[in-house]
């Protein structure tokens, strides 16, 4: 795309990134330096990351891993920067060969970045390569939501889900597009579902992979750790079972960045301070992340984790992204109240199995539900395959 001007009067940028080899140096330099605590007292991932993973961790990162590898990929992918409400908003912006392509908006999450969706562009731009008809084609626009990565770090308050979401509906009538669709996770997901509820008429639908459906009133009960309720399905047992692990153990890092964010000094300084903090998201990423650094196979790889961890060191918004927790007033699983037609997709993984019944009660133009066989919170880094044909199957029912 050439550098143009919107009808509101702001440009849309194109923009490349390069570390500089003083950078990288230092960055070696400090992993190099870490001084490590004493190893966990117990057998377990219990107390946080384990010792052994942060040394593995750390001897990778430090000497056989290599950023100018995903530095590279990402200068072949067009992306630009343009002002929305006084913010540089940065984004990759893909279009497809083929006609008729459906445009899509896809949200990161925390700990996050538009690294998550880099294995996902070619499967929705060029379908026909992958299994899917010419059809199936999307444009795909990937933002970084600010204070993340590539994106502006907001300099004073009130960067919160509804206001990044309103920041998109701008950016997609900016491309030009009148008709659209959008699709998240983690953040991503309240984000995405943020839009649904203020529904720009542009916006045809949604796709969520964590949707927020639980009732009001069963989202409070979890979180204050009550038992679960008579009546319940065996979907919607499990479901509060993992809402109530979730609650109390599953998102320390949740609380500490919604109180605190700022005091985390330790992620601007550290780079196996911010490897660790960035890697204790969930169990179950922990275990399939920690296992790559353990030799075990993954759908998350050594490269694919660093990379992300880099990107936010390198633009050191470790600190930047956590304060999106501090902004937040939402709750972060329950129903909003959405009333545009809704796509989801249940990974096995992800902190919570969303009930179909929640589903359909918390949005009632459900158009899409399926629970795939494999994949976790970070589902379209770990099963690009199955997350991309999800998104073609969610959409197919408003294409014409």
């Amino acid at each position: 795309m050439d550098t143009t001007t919107s009808s509101q009067g702001a440009a849309i940028r194109p923009f490349k990134y390069r570390a500089t080899d003083a950078e990288l140096a230092d960055l070696r330099m400090r992993i190099g330096a870490t001084k490590f605590p004493n190893r966990e007292t117990v057998s377990d991932a219990t107390q946080g990351v384990q010792l052994a993973t942060a040394q593995a961790i750390a001897a990778y990162w430090g000497s056989d891993y290599d950023w100018c590898k995903v530095e590279a990929r990402l200068g072949d992918l067009p992306q630009f920067v343009t002002e929305i409400d006084g913010l540089d908003i940065h984004f990759i912006h893909v279009r497809s060969s083929h006609a008729n392509a459906l445009p899509v908006i896809v949200t990161h999450g925390w700990p996050g970045s538009i690294i998550e969706q880099m294995k996902i562009i070619d499967p929705l731009t060029n379908p026909t390569a992958h299994g899917g008809s010419a059809s199936d084609a999307f444009d795909v626009v990937i933002p970084s939501i600010p204070g993340y990565g590539f994106g502006a770090k907001p300099a004073t308050a009130g960067w919160d889900t509804p206001r990044i979401a309103r920041a998109w509906g701008v950016l997609m009538k900016r491309l030009g597009y009148s008709k659209y669709v959008a699709q998240g996770g983690d953040w991503g997901a309240v984000i995405t579902e943020q839009m649904a509820v203020q529904a720009p008429p542009e916006l045809l639908a949604i796709h969520t992979n964590m949707p927020g459906v639980i009732p009001n009133d069963i989202h409070a009960a979890a979180f204050a750790g009550a038992p679960a309720q008579a009546g319940f399905t065996a979907e919607e047992k499990a479901c509060y079972d993992e809402l109530l692990f979730v609650f109390s153990k599953g998102i320390g890092y949740a609380f500490q960045m919604g109180l605190r964010p700022q005091s985390l000094y330790g992620i601007a300084d550290s780079p196996i301070g911010l490897a660790t903090y960035l890697l204790d998201h969930d169990a179950r990423s922990y275990t399939l992340i920690a296992g790559a650094f353990a030799g075990k196979p993954s759908g998350i790889s050594r490269d694919d984790f660093l990379d992300n961890v880099t990107l936010t060191w390198l633009t050191n918004t470790g600190v930047s992204s956590g304060r999106l927790y501090w902004e937040n007033k939402l709750g972060f699983f329950n129903a909003k109240g959405i009333d545009i037609p809704v796509a989801v997709t249940v990974f096995p993984d992800e902190l919570y199995p969303a009930p179909k019944s929640w589903s359909q009660q918390a949005f009632p133009k459900l158009i899409h539900y399926n629970r795939v066989a494999k994949g976790g919170h970070f589902a379209a880094w770990e099963q690009p395959a199955i997350f991309s044909e999800e998104v073609r199957n969610s959409f197919k029912s408003l294409r014409s």
